[in-house]
């Protein structure tokens, strides 16, 4: 059975070794703690759960949805205009999607010919590099290190790349490595983008996740921004609604009307009453919002005082719901680190190697596990001598 070229692209990754080792030591009588999968398990507040009940429960709801719900758009908007003080136009600033990665996989069809160039932080989310690579495109990585606290350096793009490329993805607060930008940079950015001609994708799903500093902004909330790029937002994080898949791409309204066309010659729109539990969820009580930000917030001081006291020293996160964690010496690559601590802990974490070449001595650890589990992996690490 032939297979297109364009499949090159994937490959069996570490996670099915992880999946191996972890069935071998659950089978030898282990309880494996896992860190590994960014899925939230802080569900939806009552209110939001109730409101997709009582609509799922609608006979009328189960047509097709063409377009996205009028006050839907109207949420949206008023809630970036509360938010960020962003005005947004619902009909031709604003569109739902089936979660911010179905635009993430998608938007370069819309942008870039083939051989075009998309610039892609490092490290990355996957789908950053995958999208650009299935529309045909050249991914050029900008490498995202410590010492420039996570900050992609503009001025070490060349300017053949720039010349070349059409599109380029930015992602703060950053998965994974739990970086935040200041106004310098998005300046910088919007400079850049308008110099070289080339479209910005600015994934913003972690902006109410920041807990060092003052709130996260929008991509928009700089001048100029509307007129080089979009910016996805996402319910999953800020609202517990991972599974109902619920994002939204606003910005520029010449991308946004090319996003709409290949969208409406793929699918239909989101279900009905997700929608409407969406514009519940903008309109109605905002508490959630915050107690979601103090939970994480007490999982990451958790995780680092244990583990420290296990002697692995975690820089912690500013944002996000992820610790980027360096690995000790002694251990070839993050996914040999991985690999010993499943084996000798019971402890499942993301090679860094997963997200690029800048992932090579980091890992990615995940704050969607209790407090119990959190405390039992540091008394693990401790037991097992492997930061002594």
């Amino acid at each position: 059975m032939k297979r297109a070229k364009r499949m090159e692209c994937f490959r069996p990754s570490i996670f099915t070794r992880l999946e191996e080792e972890k069935q071998r030591q659950q089978k030898l009588g282990k309880t494996m703690i896992d860190f590994s999968i960014g899925s939230p398990d802080i569900a939806p507040a009552r209110h939001i759960i109730d409101a997709l009940c009582t609509e799922v429960a609608k006979p009328e709801n189960y047509r097709y949805a063409i377009h996205d719900l009028p006050q839907l758009q109207t949420a949206i908007a008023a809630w970036y205009e509360r938010r960020y003080q962003v005005s947004l136009d619902g009909q031709k600033e604003i569109l739902t999607l089936q979660g911010s990665q179905e635009a993430l996989a998608n938007i370069a069809l819309t942008i870039c010919d083939p051989g075009d160039y998309v610039l892609v932080p490092d490290p990355y989310y996957p789908i950053f590099a995958d999208g650009p690579r299935l529309a045909g495109a050249k991914v050029w990585f900008m490498p995202m290190r410590e010492e420039n606290d996570f900050l992609i350096r503009f001025d070490e793009i060349p300017q053949e790349i720039a010349e070349k490329a059409s599109l380029m993805i930015v992602s703060y607060p950053n998965n994974p490595t739990g970086a935040t930008a200041d106004d310098r940079f998005y300046e910088e950015l919007i400079a850049f983008a308008r110099r070289y001609d080339i479209a910005v994708l600015h994934d913003n799903a972690y902006s109410e996740l920041v807990f060092d500093g003052p709130l996260g902004k929008s991509f928009l909330s700089y001048p100029g921004a509307k007129d080089v790029g979009v910016e996805l937002n996402s319910f999953s994080k800020t609202y517990g609604m991972a599974g109902a898949r619920l994002g939204v791409l606003v910005g520029n309204a010449q991308l946004i009307e090319g996003y709409k066309i290949l969208k409406s010659n793929m699918d239909y729109g989101i279900f009905l009453p997700i929608q409407k539990a969406g514009v519940v969820a903008l309109n109605e009580n905002q508490n959630c919002v915050e107690t979601t930000r103090q939970t994480y917030i007490h999982r990451r001081n958790l995780m680092v005082r244990c583990f420290q006291e296990a002697g692995w020293q975690i820089r912690p996160n500013r944002a996000t719901m992820f610790l980027w964690a360096r690995i000790p010496q002694g251990y070839a690559d993050s996914e040999a680190f991985a690999l010993a601590l499943l084996k000798h802990c019971g402890i499942i974490v993301t090679p860094g190697t997963s997200f690029g070449r800048e992932g090579e001595r980091y890992v990615r650890i995940a704050l969607v596990v209790e407090d119990a589990q959190i405390e039992e992996a540091g008394r693990r690490l401790k037991e097992s001598r492997l930061f002594r």
